[in-house]
């Protein structure tokens, strides 16, 4: 069975303003971030979702529930929401909040790389995650191995749902990192991931429920705004 997904950043924290990690906390919408959802769901107001999945952070959910406000005006019914913390953004365990900046030349200092671009440079984007994890004075920050178990997890979650059906559309909200890092592993040549997915963009996934995670996501779109 495929699945079409549209994974929609949130919309702009005040975490996000102000350039601080952002992964399981919890920051709200600014107004650009409220208007950011609200583009996204014009963007897809002519699709029919029969499925909407978010993390159980207010952020997402708060952008999920302006998108879906906008598609049932336009006629079409409303799915329920799942909020499920299978589908949140990476967890950077003592740095959550912390300044990005100060954030990665913690954890990529030691190796010679001060940045995040740096570390991903050197060293590959799983690097980013196990040298915070190593930086984290309590070790509480997902390695790159907890964290892809995760989300793997929340598409686990998606292709059991036995109400869902061979070309269905799926509304997922996700979060800047996680996109970024989905299409790092899926995208074919081809893509400038250089430009991180904007607040309210839609990024578009073929889902193959039928075969393991590692081969399960098609890209089809990035970073449509």
């Amino acid at each position: 069975m495929i699945l079409h997904l549209h994974l929609v950043r949130h919309g702009q924290t005040f975490f996000n303003r102000y350039n601080r990690l952002q992964g399981w906390s919890n920051s709200p919408l600014t107004q650009s971030g409220l208007d950011d959802a609200a583009h996204a769901g014009a963007l897809l107001a002519d699709i029919d979702f029969a499925a909407a999945y978010c993390s159980d952070t207010t952020r997402a959910q708060t952008t999920a529930a302006r998108i879906l406000d906008i598609n049932e005006a336009h006629g079409h019914r409303r799915p329920g929401l799942v909020s499920d913390m299978h589908f949140r953004e990476q967890f950077y365990g003592y740095y959550e909040g912390q300044d990005m900046s100060l954030a990665w030349l913690a954890a990529g200092g030691p190796h010679g790389a001060p940045t995040y671009n740096a570390i991903v440079e050197r060293y590959g984007l799983a690097a980013t995650r196990d040298f915070l994890k190593e930086a984290d004075p309590f070790h509480d920050a997902e390695s790159d191995d907890e964290y892809w178990e995760r989300i793997a997890g929340g598409y686990a979650l998606i292709a059991a749902n036995p109400a869902l059906k061979d070309g269905d559309h799926i509304l997922q909200i996700s979060h800047g990192n996680t996109l970024l890092s989905l299409m790092q592993r899926f995208a074919p040549e081809g893509y400038d991931l250089s430009e991180r997915p904007a607040n309210g963009s839609v990024t578009e996934f073929d889902l193959d429920t039928d075969t393991v995670f590692a081969s399960s996501l098609s890209v089809i779109s990035y970073n449509r705004r």
